[in-house]
């Protein structure tokens, strides 16, 4: 018998089951180690950068760039028609279906590139910002780049290459990081942000496509095609109306508000998306085919859920607290003061990021494995039919924090009911996870109490601020939200190390 890494408590599941999931669970530990040290190294040397482009760039600039980003993360998850999600979860041999997988993707990113072209200056019309037409045009070419490595990159993430994930990802972000901060400081503005991306791909492209090494194999057997696209086009559409969730109010807020309070509000949508960016994105890349593999077996899935979303929302929630209690000091140490319209924006959209954590990155991923494809699109299609209006009125009604109160509150009203209606429905059962979910359900009143009375008893200054308050609630989070057991283990062995 053996202790639950979660709860603490003892586990008597099926051993066969037990042993399953935990041999699935170290190779997704071992990827998912790699991904997130490549994701913290990429994400915090893209935080730095995003401070140099703060200090080098106007408000408008990142408006513009804001629109430019809403139609890009949208083709970039529609780009491949499914083809890699397809080969991830392929239970057959991979060597069989790249040849016919590779020209999929290809002709569907050129054709996807090609209308997006041609829509461009409507699409930016429509957003409010007709400047941002070029920009569009230049920064959604990364997606042809994409389409090239797509089965390359599915193949990697299939077999949790993600070391070699993560040193392209490098790679790319060295030079992106270069090129954007050159341009910028020359004057470029917006398109500063497009070419630094489109440069970064191309690298990332180029050593996935080194290092995956597999050979150019070019072909098209209509019954394989039949069968990545009846997986593949839903998922793509599924992951589209994500992009679309994530993205509208970019949308919405420009048409509203305009260019300049739409760039306050893309600030603090960015802060919010560290979280996701870091551990969601690296989740991602290990989540999928683990869960994959656990699919094979209804009892596997179930245990590996029921394992894995209180460690999630253990990991998520003391950030999410900490950037909606402290975000006026964070925005304004970080990005000057000029930039505190966006605070209250950040400590709406820290509860649209735990959401997002829970149903992007872990929802539609377990969705997507057990072959519920269409599943996917129905989660993200309720969630964008209740979001849209909810922005336009919230953006109306209250600005850009308006706007973000919308976004947070469809978020937990509807997304969240509907992704675990959407389980339910394909088997995986969810009772066994409320009793991991109430530690950290407590240990988040506990310590939300604790960091708004710190806060509100002292005119700290902001990196006191941060540093005191943010820091100790980290801490009251992480004693609290640990089983004893953990943290008796953890204790042993931080002894251990002290007397070597």
């Amino acid at each position: 018998m053996t202790d639950d890494p979660v709860t603490g408590d003892p586990v008597t599941g099926d051993p066969v089951t037990g042993d399953r999931v935990e041999s699935i669970g170290r190779k997704a530990s071992s990827g998912l180690r790699w991904s997130l040290l490549g994701n913290t190294v990429t994400k915090a040397a893209s935080f730095v950068m995003s401070l140099v482009l703060a200090r080098l760039l106007a408000t408008e600039d990142f408006g513009v760039y804001a629109v430019a980003l809403a139609a890009t993360q949208f083709v970039m998850v529609v780009k491949d028609a499914g083809v890699m999600a397809a080969v991830i979860q392929w239970r057959g041999r991979v060597s069989e279906i790249a040849p016919t997988a590779t020209v999929l993707a290809f002709c569907f990113a050129t054709g996807l590139y090609g209308l997006f072209w041609a829509g461009a200056p409507y699409f930016a019309a429509l957003a409010g910002s007709e400047p941002a037409t070029g920009v569009v045009r230049l920064l959604t070419a990364v997606i042809l780049v994409e389409a090239v490595t797509a089965v390359r990159s599915a193949v990697l993430m299939r077999e949790f290459a993600q070391d070699r994930l993560a040193a392209a990802n490098l790679a790319g972000f060295a030079v992106n990081a270069t090129v954007a901060i050159s341009l910028a400081a020359a004057g470029a503005g917006a398109y500063s942000f497009a070419w630094g991306q489109l440069g970064g791909a191309i690298v990332t492209g180029a050593v996935i496509v080194r290092l995956a090494r597999m050979p150019w194999r070019f072909g098209f057997d209509r019954a394989i095609a039949a069968r990545l696209l009846r997986f593949g086009l839903p998922s793509a559409l599924g992951f589209g109306l994500e992009a679309v969730l994530m993205n509208s109010s970019f949308v919405v807020v420009g048409a509203v508000l305009g260019e300049q309070q739409l760039g306050y509000y893309l600030l603090a949508f960015n802060v919010s998306s560290w979280v996701p960016g870091v551990i969601g994105t690296a989740l991602r890349y290990v989540a999928l085919p683990g869960f994959s593999r656990l699919a094979e077996d209804p009892d596997s899935l179930s245990e590996g859920v029921r394992r894995s979303v209180p460690l999630l929302v253990s990991f998520v929630m003391p950030v999410a607290l900490v950037m909606a209690t402290l975000a006026h000091p964070l925005i304004t140490f970080l990005y000057e003061p000029r930039w505190a319209p966006a605070a209250p924006v950040l400590s709406f959209l820290s509860v649209l990021m735990v959401v997002r954590m829970i149903t992007s990155y872990l929802v539609t991923d377990i969705l997507i494995s057990t072959g519920a494809t269409r599943s996917t699109v129905w989660l993200n299609l309720g969630w964008a039919l209740a979001l849209l209006p909810a922005l336009i009125i919230g953006a109306h009604l209250g600005g850009i924090t308006g706007a973000a109160i919308g976004h947070a509150a469809v978020a937990v009203l509807v997304a969240l009911p509907l992704g675990a209606l959407l389980l339910r429905r394909q088997g995986v059962r969810l009772r066994g996870v409320l009793p991991g979910l109430l530690r950290p359900a407590l240990a988040s009143a506990v310590t939300c109490a604790y960091l708004t009375a710190l806060a509100a008893a002292f005119a700290w200054p902001p990196l006191p601020e941060l540093l005191v308050v943010g820091g100790s609630g980290l801490v009251v989070f992480a004693l609290l939200a640990t089983p004893r057991a953990m943290l008796g283990r953890l204790t042993r062995r931080g002894r251990t190390h002290v007397r070597l």
